[in-house]
C-alpha cells in the first residue's frame, strides 16, 4: 500500500505565514466589498440620477396637457354610452392664431375656430376605426352653453359649426355634435396649428401623393401631380388649402384632410420610435404642448393606456367618410345635414353597427 505524505505544519513560521496570508485575504475581502460598495453609490447616483430626469421628462410633458372636464361643463343630459365597448372621440383642429400660432402665415384672423372636425368611432374589438368629417360650413343648431367666463351663451339656430368653439370653447362644440348626432363622446382631443406643424417636423415629414396639381395662393401650396414628402408648414397648407381644389369650398378640402390624417398616423405607427428615446421625446414634447383633452386623458399615463387599446386599429384599413350635406336653399355658401343619409350615418354610430353604403352618400359632393 502506497502512502501520500502530507506537509507538517510549523508551530512557529508556518503559523506566522498563515496569520500574513489570513490577514491579507481580509484586507482583499475588505477592498472588494469597499470597492463594491462604491460601484453601487455609483450605480445608485446613476439610477436616481436617471430616475430624476425621467421625472422631470414626464413631468414637463404632462404639464403641457390642457384638460377639459366634460362631466362638468355638460352636465348629466347627454346621449347613452355605446351599448359596446365601443369609443367615440371627436378631434378637432383648432385654427387659433394667437401666441405661437401668430407666425404660421395663416392669416390675421382673430379668435379661434374648429376648422377640422372629426367624430372617430372605434367598434368593439378595436380594431377598426371610422372617421367621420363634420364641414366646418354646415349650418347647426348650437345649443345653450356656458362659457369659459361664466356667462351663458343662448341657443341659436342656423349657426355655421365652426363658429361655435370661437364663441364658447370646444365643451359647446361636443354639447353641439352630440346634440346634432344623438352620439355620446367619450373622449375629444384638439391640437392647434403650431402642434401640427411641430408633429410633422418632429417626425421628418409625411409622404403624399396627388393626382392633380395643386396651386393656391392663399396656403402658398404649390404641388405637382405625384407624391411629396411634406414639412410642417407645407403640411398645414395641404389641409387647409381649398382654393386650390374642387370648388374651392370646405368639402372639397376634406377630402385631403381625411388622406393626409391616415399618412400621418401610418408615418408614426411605422416609426421606431422606442429605438430612439431623444426623437420619441421630441415628438411627444410638440404634441402634448398643443394637444388639449378631455379631463379622462388629461395625462401621460391615461394618453398611454388608451392608446395601447388603440394598438389594433391599422391606420391604412381607417374608413373615411364626410358628414352627408346638401347646400342650403338659402344660403348655396352653406351646407346643412342630409336627410335621410345623415340620421342613418349616426343612428348605425349609436349602435355600434356597420354603417350602410346608402349613409355614406352626400348629395353635395354628387357622391
Amino acid at each position: 500500500m502506497s502512502h501520500v505524505s502530507t506537509p507538517q505544519r510549523s508551530s512557529s513560521g508556518g503559523s506566522s505565514h498563515g496569520g500574513r496570508a489570513s490577514r491579507g485575504r481580509k484586507r482583499e475581502r475588505t477592498g472588494r466589498r469597499r470597492t463594491g460598495r462604491k460601484i453601487l453609490l455609483a450605480l445608485v447616483i446613476l439610477v436616481l440620477a436617471a430616475g430624476g430626469t425621467g421625472w422631470w421628462l414626464y413631468s414637463d410633458l404632462n404639464s403641457n396637457i390642457k384638460g377639459v372636464d366634460l362631466d362638468e361643463a355638460l352636465g348629466k343630459n347627454r346621449p347613452e354610452k355605446l351599448p359596446t365597448s365601443g369609443q367615440n372621440i371627436l378631434v378637432l383642429g383648432s385654427d387659433s392664431r394667437a401666441g405661437a400660432n401668430a407666425d404660421l402665415g395663416t392669416g390675421k384672423v382673430a379668435g379661434a375656430r374648429s376648422d377640422t372636425a372629426l367624430v372617430m368611432h372605434i367598434p368593439e374589438g378595436r380594431t377598426r376605426a371610422t372617421a367621420v368629417s363634420i364641414p366646418r360650413d354646415t349650418l347647426v343648431t348650437r345649443p345653450e352653453c356656458t362659457k369659459s367666463d361664466g356667462s351663458t351663451l343662448p341657443s341659436a339656430k342656423r349657426v355655421m359649426f365652426n363658429s361655435v368653439y370661437s364663441l364658447a370653447g370646444p365643451a359647446c362644440v361636443v354639447k353641439t355634435v352630440e346634440q346634432m348626432s344623438g352620439v355620446r363622446m367619450d373622449h375629444f382631443m384638439e391640437i392647434d396649428f403650431a402642434g401640427f406643424k411641430g408633429l410633422v417636423d418632429a417626425i421628418g415629414g409625411v409622404t403624399v401623393t396627388v393626382d392633380k396639381p395643386i396651386h393656391d395662393t392663399s396656403s402658398g401650396l404649390d404641388l405637382s401631380a405625384g407624391t411629396h414628402k411634406l414639412d410642417g408648414t407645407q403640411s398645414l397648407a395641404f389641409v387647409r388649402t381649398r382654393h386650390g381644389i374642387g370648388d374651392g369650398s370646405d368639402l372639397g378640402r376634406i377630402g385631403l384632410q381625411q388622406q393626409f390624417m391616415i399618412a400621418l398616423l401610418s408615418e408614426i405607427k411605422k416609426q421606431d420610435l422606442l429605438g430612439s428615446p431623444t426623437k420619441s421625446f421630441k415628438i411627444a414634447d410638440k404634441l402634448t404642448e398643443s394637444l388639449t383633452t378631455d379631463s379622462q386623458l388629461a395625462s401621460l399615463t391615461k394618453l398611454a393606456k388608451f392608446a395601447r387599446s388603440m394598438n389594433g386599429v391599422d391606420p391604412s384599413t381607417m374608413e373615411t367618410i364626410m358628414l352627408p350635406v346638401a347646400y342650403d336653399k338659402t344660403d348655396p355658401n352653406r351646407v346643412v345635414a342630409a336627410e335621410p343619409q345623415a340620421s342613418t350615418l349616426w343612428k348605425a354610430i349609436r349602435s355600434d353597427d356597420d354603417i350602410p353604403e346608402s349613409a355614406k352618400k352626400s348629395p353635395a359632393t354628387g357622391g
